[in-house]
């Protein structure tokens, strides 16, 4: 083969390289100084952490004294369904007097896959087809009778 058609084939292949490059999505809380994870116990407050990290991901669904910051990277190659290669959840725990009380870690292999009822509600009547659903109107539409108000006969009465 000559040079020139390695060369050729070299520069096709090369913009295919590029879908080979996972693309990197970030989600969720990103910390720009202090992380989570260095709120320490019995020291830091309520505010002193609301100063430091920001406001959180979510709070505690039964009461406010549980703060949780979640964020996680999700790497996508080319068109395929993007994976999550890091996700950390970080659940900052306060006591009665407003101060940090427990400081807890999560990562992705803490979590755990839960199946649900994929079950559907059954309804009354029955479906439809396409072509019913297409020609299913036709002839239905109802004319006016005699009697009734028209644009051209606003009374309704007979003329």
């Amino acid at each position: 083969m000559s040079r020139r058609a390695i060369l050729a084939i070299g520069l096709l292949t090369l913009p295919l390289t590029a879908c080979l490059t996972p693309a990197r999505d970030f989600h969720g809380y990103v910390a720009d100084d202090a992380q989570p994870r260095d709120m320490k116990p019995d020291e830091d407050t309520r505010s002193s952490v609301l100063a430091q990290l920001g406001s959180p991901s979510t709070e505690g669904i039964f009461d406010d004294k549980t703060w949780i910051y979640m964020s996680d990277v999700q790497e996508r190659i080319a068109f395929l369904k993007p994976k999550i290669t890091k996700r950390s959840i970080t659940a900052i725990r306060f006591g009665e007097d407003d101060k940090v009380d427990e400081v807890l870690e999560y990562t992705a292999a803490d979590g755990e896959v839960i199946n649900y009822a994929s079950r559907e509600t059954p309804t009354r009547g029955r479906e439809l087809g396409l072509w019913e659903q297409i020609f299913g109107t036709v002839g239905a539409v109802r004319l006016p009778n005699s009697d009734e108000a028209t644009p051209g006969n606003p009374t309704g009465r007979r003329q």
